[in-house]
């Protein structure tokens, strides 16, 4: 056993106030901790966001077919899926970079956009990644309310002071649902000062129906200070394997690409993503799965007469009230794992993922017993 010396403390202490305060970003229960830890054969997870189909039968293939090359290190650059990905957007491969999961750009943006005391602003409740790793870059996080569940942009502008270095706008919404449509997005773009950098993740991009939300390729385009965010972790079904991406003019990629750390993205993640990307029947039929669902769980909790938000996402936020706990713990008893909302400040409030048929029908049965 290691034996800890006396003054171990003392390199502790040495760490900023700023980190030791960062709450950890906690996910849902996996699958087989629930199993192990309530001693269950079958568990349903609705609690992350994820793919009920899973990946494109192609993308397991290509997996398959390349997993003998793992000794070797990845293409470092993924200059491969960065083709590939700008033939699909429409775009040239040096306006785009590649991430372990979306969620490392994120990273990646705060450790070169801001310092200490700088400030980002974003909408509370938001993706929690956008303040932890702003605190962790020893920034202030400006929260701008959100106003009827949606994130309220003409505040957010307001918010902006010399201080201000990012604005982070998740649309959809994570953990609403909800969108910016075009016109406050255009004013965002419009009024914020050029040296702030606005971060529009898009991570449920493909399940969107608005006709009003935003073309923020088209900002891109142009040469505005914006970096979209999208991910394979999504309607691609490849969560598991952390292959996301950002879209931005050339300038700001090479600058985060200074940041980036070597072999981010692993080799298998590449194929899979390469694949996935050319397989759109695979991405239609999880949108048509999401969208019945959707409208299955609607009148359901209608029904029920339970409070929830119209969402353009793959996810529902939904009100449980004040014994919320109990019942997020009554439906893990009952094997459905899904999120708590009280580290988003929405105590009374649980994010269901909308899943097949018979994990929809599931959760709604012990959903209602639970609620009685």
């Amino acid at each position: 056993m290691l034996r800890e010396e006396k003054n171990s403390d003392s390199l502790l202490k040495k760490v900023p106030m700023d980190i030791l305060n960062v709450k950890p970003y906690i996910p849902g229960k996996p699958v087989e901790e629930v199993e192990r830890e309530l001693g269950l054969s079958k568990v349903i997870k609705l609690a992350s966001n994820e793919n009920p189909l899973g990946p494109s039968p192609k993308a397991i293939q290509a997996i398959q077919d390349n997993a003998k090359k793992v000794n070797l290190y990845p293409d470092g650059g993924c200059f491969y899926l960065k083709k590939d990905l700008a033939l699909h957007l429409g775009i040239e491969a040096d306006n785009i970079i590649v991430g372990n999961g979306s969620d490392e750009i994120v990273s990646i943006i705060s450790r070169v956009f801001i310092q200490k005391g700088d400030e980002a602003i974003m909408g509370d409740p938001s993706f929690l990644m956008y303040s932890i790793d702003t605190r962790l870059s020893q920034g202030n996080v400006v929260s701008v309310p959100l106003i009827d569940f949606r994130l309220d942009a003409r505040r957010m502008i307001e918010a902006i002071t010399y201080k201000t270095k990012v604005i982070f706008i998740s649309n959809p919404n994570n953990p609403t649902g909800t969108i910016i449509g075009k016109d406050e997005m255009q004013e965002i773009v419009d009024e914020v000062p050029s040296d702030v950098l606005i971060v529009c993740d898009e991570a449920y991009y493909e399940y969107v129906d608005a006709p009003d939300y935003p073309d923020t390729l088209s900002w891109v385009k142009q040469g505005k200070n914006i970096v979209v965010l999208r991910t394979f972790s999504k309607i691609y079904g490849l969560a598991g394997l952390r292959v996301g991406y950002g879209i931005a003019r050339k300038g700001i990629i090479s600058i985060l690409n200074r940041a980036r750390p070597p072999f981010n993205v692993n080799s298998l993640a590449q194929v899979a993503a390469r694949v996935s990307l050319q397989d759109n029947e695979h991405v239609i039929s999880g949108k048509n799965l999401t969208g019945q669902g959707k409208k299955f769980l609607y009148e359901k909790l209608r029904q029920l007469g339970v409070l929830f938000i119209p969402t353009q996402a793959n996810f529902i936020l939904i009100e449980a009230g004040e014994k919320t706990r109990q019942i997020v713990l009554a439906l893990l008893r009952k094997g459905i794992i899904v999120r708590d909302m009280g580290a988003y400040n929405l105590p009374h409030y649980i994010r269901l993922t909308i899943g097949r048929q018979e994990e929809n029908e599931a959760f709604i049965r012990e959903f209602q017993k639970a609620l009685q």
